[in-house]
């Protein structure tokens, strides 16, 4: 039960505008209308904690209707904001978007203060004239030309943000709207693509301090809501796809069944764990032109058989120099480190600066050798926070592909700079495991 204070507050975050021609105003509990799993991160942003959300999901996971009551409750209560929501193609907005605002208005009973446009598509609000405008990232000259008669953009929705070309894409538009005014809040919505390798995957595991991931199902959303016949649909996938139900109703990354590693494991891990490894594993990959200069610290347990990555240093552009003195400030007792041995110079030059690096002694089919030692481990525990890029690396390497879009039983050489630094510095232990790899196809495990 919520207290009469709370329910005040709630009231006074739906119309903090008065309505032009309403002597008594209707009031409708927000709470009311948004899932109990969205509670949470509707407070973080009444309270301005972060400017980006990304809200990602499976199917009936409600997002979207979370997003547009976000949206027309903000406006009525903020007589400065207005809101640009963009899809990729501009022809999808009137029966997604348009329509999910439109849903919004309806459902929080102020559809008499409202004015629908479909020439062009837009939604107003009647006593202040705030807009709520739509775009298609196909046509960047009008997100580029947008500007409001009052106020400014505070709402940016990118709807099917997987849609877009990248982080790149919606940094460019987010530049053109974001001025004139304070807090911005922008919404990215959408269901993970399957492969971990897909730009929006990756891009949720870079740590941003004012973006927020919020992931979603329809097993938080009340039965109600969704009305029984999709719940029977729901558990007729799982009995017959578990992996199709995975990624379709849970929203999870299932992969396209070409990653290399299946036993990657995410979690933190803490300084007290770190302070507690003894023998560390130390490599470094150096970089090549565009590449970066990878460096890796991790902890092998050799009686259970995981390995724990808790510290990199991944960098475009480094000098030499620049490195070793990076890499001796993590490692003041200048413990050991391996280096990629098909660069005699570059160990010569990081030796002659003081740091203690060995090559590492690659022969015939190293790679496959230390891909397949790395496969058989128990798990390869990745502190995400500590270690981004090797998170995103290792999450999504899979194995090539040939001209029909076939997998093929090899690896690529690219995005593969941690992976090579961690092969590096287990070379010891592949050894001692006499590690191999039999004369065979990959896939014949």
């Amino acid at each position: 039960m919520r207290n009469s204070t709370e329910k005040s507050f709630l009231k006074e975050l739906l119309y903090g505008v008065p309505l032009k021609g309403t002597s008594q105003k209707k009031q409708t509990d927000i709470y009311g209308l948004i899932a109990p799993c969205f509670e949470e991160l509707h407070k973080d942003i009444t309270e301005n904690r972060h400017t980006h959300y990304w809200l990602k999901g499976g199917r009936g996971s409600t997002k979207s209707s979370f997003v547009s009551i976000e949206i027309i409750s903000g406006i009525m209560k903020d007589e400065n904001a207005n809101a640009v929501v963009l899809r990729k193609v501009g022809v999808f907005l009137k029966d997604s978007v348009y329509e999910q605002l439109s849903w919004a208005i309806q459902a929080l009973e102020v559809s008499e203060s409202w004015e629908s446009k479909l020439s062009p598509l837009e939604l107003i609000y009647k006593p202040t004239g705030q807009r709520i405008i739509f775009r298609g990232a196909d046509k960047p000259k009008k997100i580029k030309s947008t500007k409001f008669r009052k106020g400014y953009c505070k709402y940016i929705w990118y709807e099917e943000v997987d849609e877009f070309n990248g982080i790149n894409e919606l940094r460019t538009i987010n530049q053109s709207l974001m001025r004139g005014g304070s807090p911005f809040v922008v919404f990215c919505s959408y269901n993970p693509p399957i492969s971990q390798r897909n730009w929006v995957n990756e891009e949720v595991l870079t740590e941003q301090s004012d973006r927020l991931i919020h992931h979603s199902t329809y097993l938080g959303i009340p039965k109600d809501w969704l009305g029984e016949q999709f719940f029977i649909e729901a558990e007729h996938l799982k009995k017959t796809n578990e992996k199709a139900y995975c990624h379709e109703y849970l929203g999870e990354v299932t992969g396209t069944g070409g990653a290399v590693f299946e036993n990657v494991i995410i979690e933190t891990i803490t300084k007290e764990q770190i302070e507690s490894f003894d023998k560390i594993k130390r490599a470094v990959d150096f970089g090549y032109a565009v590449d970066p200069l990878h460096y890796t610290e991790c902890y092998y347990d050799k009686t259970r058989r995981r390995l724990y990555i808790y510290f990199e240093i991944h960098k475009v552009g480094m000098s030499n120099r620049a490195a070793v003195s990076a890499i001796k400030k993590q490692n003041p007792k200048n413990g050991r480190v391996m280096g990629d041995s098909a660069e005699p110079r570059t160990i010569a030059e990081f030796k002659n600066l003081g740091l203690n690096i060995r090559p590492a002694k690659k022969g015939p089919d190293s790679i496959e050798h230390g891909i397949k030692f790395l496969q058989d481990l128990e798990a390869i525990i990745i502190d995400k926070k500590r270690c981004p890029e090797t998170a995103k690396e290792f999450l999504s390497y899979e194995y090539g592909r040939d001209k029909d879009g076939n997998f093929r039983a090899d690896y690529p050489d690219k995005d593969n700079h941690s992976i090579d630094a961690v092969r590096y510095a287990l070379e010891d232990e592949m050894k001692r495991n006499r590690f191999y790899i039999p004369k065979k196809s990959l896939f014949d495990f």
